[in-house]
């Protein structure tokens, strides 16, 4: 663990440009990383905070190809709209790179020249999974099959997102090419693999033995699996045409395995971030004194804890990371998020559709953080937070001290007469909370540090109602002073103690206030006065607005017709029925008819009474159609009648027959009826 470093060097996973920013890439990566950097910032420290684009990889292939556009089309839609979401929700980076930016491939190529020149590198000739009909090698994503751990039918050639394990495309059972659906054949070519065996002592040490008691319990259990169960040689070249080209001779078609020259990526984005700011890049990134901090998600462990920190050392040069905190899975209500079925909550959506409620969204996922477990992000729970919480401990203080201040003394602070043992109590616990903030936020416990930050809204509550001002005021005023004095000095604690969890609100409050940047963190624990008596403050503006039962049950039904269409889309015909003859289908008397009538069945929910006028009679037909339509809404309705059914008794009404439905792509009932003006009775062959 790196002892007061010099500087810091952040970096947050690089996002694929093959779709958006979903709330489970923010609670697992991004706002945990931009509190921790904020955190910094307003300690004074010098902070690298860096991320970018990753754009190169099978996954960018298969969104161009299911596109029918090239790859850099994808890539350049895409990181426009990821870049321009972590811009509107306030995600600090220092510098957003592309891994498709020349600085990165020189670097990558370069790392990789590195490397090969020192011999680090095994060159061999393997078989790997080859489709015939399109004329490729199969590498990652383009390949499923059966996972070898789990029986998970649907896992990639790299990863089992069901188990987790990382996979080579040959370790999969029945495999199928996502290309042609065909079943491939393996075939030879040369790849080169990092030997990472010859790392298992150091991984042990570094790892298993230096950060036994300080790394997260997910992230050093999955590491000691991996490394218990034996490190084998990891290829970190690709039979593809889209990636960094293998910068050595005999090496025409190959490109660097993504997750070799993505990591890479942190240090060109920190190369390009120097350049730009004046600086030298090289002491973040091989100065003892930088203390380096990557934040993922638990998918991504085995590449930051294993595969790039052997890279590094096998360079030679690098500092290693001095924590990796990755988070665990957040679910949607009750199911796992999946980008390619539509099941999640995009940024950029929610930033249209909650205009000006960045800090809720920050709020809510830190809230419910999968720090040491899955969780589950649901609706109701995003409003429960905001109105239960925010708007009510966290706006409620902070509006009733804003306009008591303007009510009884034009805005000005309040000059405090003697403190009662009950004021002193009050700011001495609120010299308390630096610290305890501090303490979680350095031990990556950001949900534990958001609710001590509440803490310090509740105390200021506490303190309101239990001293009653608004009482006190027509009998005591000199007393009040104090107590609205008290008050603020609470309020302008919060403006500073918010800044790296909620930064909209902190920037709101502190113009309320007018203290905007005459604050820092270690002045709430140093100084006795955090807002001057003699300061006018500004009128009261509400923090956080109340959010409706209408603007959530938009957000369900939005789910739920993202559920309707998949199952619509992966709903599979029903297999054929037996063969009859056709003297069995001449039997059935299948006649036009229109519904004349129709009402409820009395203590039945499913059933309706209809009046069907057939053609040759009018008759009474018991449907089980209730749940899906009014009886007002299908009178007049054409209808395919099956005559000739035997009557039988529903509920003591006689049914004469059956009307003929299915259901539409939506999982919906509707009926099946002639297209054209066919009279009634006019019979169906």
């Amino acid at each position: 663990m790196t002892q007061n470093p010099k500087r810091y060097t952040i970096t947050a996973a690089l996002p694929y440009t093959n779709g958006p920013i979903h709330i489970g890439h923010l609670a697992g990566v991004y706002v945990p990383a931009d509190i921790y950097s904020r955190y910094l910032r307003l300690q004074g420290k010098d902070v690298a905070f860096i991320c970018g684009s990753d754009e190169h990889g099978v996954a960018i292939s298969m969104k161009a190809k299911k596109e029918g556009v090239t790859p850099q089309e994808v890539i350049d839609k895409y990181d426009g709209i990821i870049r321009k979401s972590f811009a509107d929700f306030g995600i600090s980076f220092d510098n957003y790179s592309r891994t498709s930016a020349k600085i990165h491939h020189d670097t990558a190529s370069e790392f990789f020249r590195t490397l090969y020149d020192k011999g680090d590198f095994i060159e061999e000739v393997t078989e790997q999974l080859y489709d015939a009909k399109a004329n490729q090698f199969l590498a990652d994503r383009f390949v499923v099959g059966t996972c070898p751990k789990c029986g998970n039918e649907e896992a990639y050639g790299d990863q089992c997102e069901k188990c987790g394990s990382t996979l080579n495309a040959t370790d999969l059972i029945n495999p199928k090419s996502t290309i042609t659906g065909e079943t491939p054949i393996l075939k030879e070519t040369k790849h080169w693999f990092l030997p990472l065996d010859r790392y298992t002592e150091f991984l042990t040490e570094w790892i298993l033995v230096g950060h036994k008691n300080d790394w997260k319990p997910n992230v050093y259990g999955q590491v000691k699996s991996w490394v218990d169960g034996g490190l084998e040689p990891r290829a970190v070249t690709r039979d593809l045409d889209w990636g960094i080209d293998v910068p050595v001779e005999g090496a025409e078609g190959k490109k660097l395995y993504v997750w070799f020259d993505a990591p890479i990526g942190y240090i060109s984005s920190t190369k390009e971030w120097a350049a730009r700011e004046g600086k030298d890049w090289e002491p973040y990134w091989k100065d003892e004194d930088t203390k380096l901090v990557h934040f993922i998600g638990k998918d991504n462990i085995v590449f930051h804890c294993i595969i790039f920190p052997a890279m590094l050392k096998a360079e030679g040069s690098y500092i290693l990371p001095d924590n990796v905190p990755a988070n665990e899975f957040l679910n949607l209500e009750g199911n796992k998020l999946s980008t390619s079925k539509n099941w999640a909550v995009w940024l950029h959506e929610y930033l249209e559709e909650f205009p000006e409620k960045q800090d809720v969204l920050r709020y809510a996922l830190t809230s419910n953080a999968p720090e040491t477990k899955d969780n589950d992000f649901t609706w109701k729970d995003f409003q429960a937070r905001n109105n239960n919480e925010l708007v009510a401990i966290f706006g409620n203080f902070i509006n009733r001290v804003i306009v008591l201040t303007n009510k009884y003394y034009d805005g000005y602070i309040p000059t405090p007469n003697e403190l009662s043992e009950v004021d002193e109590n009050t700011l001495a616990e609120l010299k308390a909370y630096p610290a305890v903030i501090s303490s979680s936020v350095e031990r990556y416990r950001f949900r534990e540090a958001l609710g001590e930050l509440m803490n310090v809204a509740r105390l200021g509550n506490k303190y309101l109602a239990d001293e009653e001002p608004w009482k006190v005021m027509k009998d005591n005023p000199e007393r009040v002073k104090t107590q609205m004095y008290v008050a603020l000095q609470i309020a302008a604690a919060l403006s500073i103690l918010v800044k790296p969890f909620l930064p909209f609100t902190a920037a709101k409050l502190s113009r309320i206030l007018k203290n905007e940047g005459k604050l820092k963190w270690n002045d709430v624990a140093e100084n006795s006065e955090l807002i001057p008596e003699g300061h006018q403050i500004g009128e009261a503006e509400l923090l956080f607005a109340k959010i409706e039962d209408e603007e959530i049950q938009k957000q369900i039904d939005k789910l739920e017709a993202t559920k309707t269409a998949n199952l619509a889309e992966n709903k599979q015909p029903e297999p054929q029925k037996e063969l009859i003859q056709y003297e069995d289908f001449a039997k059935m008397d299948l006649r036009v008819g229109t519904i004349i009538e129709a009402e409820k069945m009395p203590k039945a929910n499913k059933l309706l009474v209809l009046k069907i006028d057939t053609g040759i009679d009018v008759r009474t037909i018991v449907s089980g159609i209730a749940e899906s339509f009014s009886p007002e809404e299908i009178i007049g309705k054409r209808v395919t009648v099956l005559a000739n059914l035997a009557p039988r008794a529903l509920r003591g009404v006689e049914s004469q027959g059956m009307i003929l439905m299915t259901t539409n792509t939506e999982g919906k009932l509707v009926f099946v009826n002639p297209d054209t003006d066919a009279p009634n009775g006019e019979t169906i062959n």
